[in-house]
């Protein structure tokens, strides 16, 4: 069984996690009505996706 042969510092046991971060994930702006949106989806704010009425808000 392997053996560590010497302690493992604070500093170079919290680098392990350094690329754990989360990112933000990237938007873009509806063509139609101008709001931002994930990409490739369709839009919550009108029902549009690429040029045509996906989803049919009724107005109240």
């Amino acid at each position: 069984m392997g053996v560590p042969k010497k302690k493992t510092s604070k500093s170079r046991r919290d680098k392990r996690s350094a690329h754990h971060g989360l990112s933000t994930p990237s938007t873009s702006r509806c063509p139609q009505c101008n709001e931002l949106r994930l990409p490739h989806r369709v839009c919550p704010g009108c029902g549009y996706y690429r040029d045509r009425v996906v989803l049919n808000f009724e107005e109240e």
